[in-house]
């Protein structure tokens, strides 16, 4: 994707309530898509976007995760990390298809379509403005961080 503006999607998310990404406009905003709630790596990338939150609003900046599990599975996950943001349901793989974030990946010798883990940021405007695609868990969230600050 290059720098343009992203077009507007509405995904079920946790609280109850429905994401619209025209409604952040103003605000910069981090999409991290992730693989699956309560695995190791989504667990690790979840808390360090948690735990550098407080950096990413100081920043004017809002972060969401998005996996396909149901919203179910994203209260317990969410309550269980104490997560401060909202985790969104794309069952439907609307925004998965959108970011092209699916991939077949080998999963104990099968292939498997799932999510690669990436990271998109979208600026007050709507624009990307930056994109991860195949990152490692462990310190991203502080990598993303920086590139939202130097915004």
């Amino acid at each position: 994707m290059s720098k343009q503006a992203v077009p507007d999607f509405t995904l079920p998310a946790t609280g109850g309530t429905e994401f619209t990404l025209s409604s952040t406009r103003g605000k910069s905003l981090v999409i991290y898509f992730y693989p699956k709630d309560n695995t190791p790596g989504c667990t690790t990338e979840s808390q360090q976007f948690r735990d550098l939150y407080p950096e990413f609003q100081q920043a004017g900046c809002e972060v969401v995760g998005i996996s396909r599990d149901s919203i179910k599975s994203h209260e317990n996950f969410k309550s269980k990390f104490t997560l401060p943001f909202a985790l969104l349901s794309d069952a439907e793989e609307k925004a998965c298809t959108q970011f092209g974030v699916i991939k077949m990946k080998n999963m104990y010798g099968k292939q498997v379509r799932g999510i690669e883990r990436s990271t998109f940021v979208i600026d007050k405007h709507g624009v990307l403005q930056h994109e991860w695609r195949g990152v490692k868990a462990d310190g991203h969230a502080q990598e993303v961080l920086k590139f939202v600050q130097s915004l």
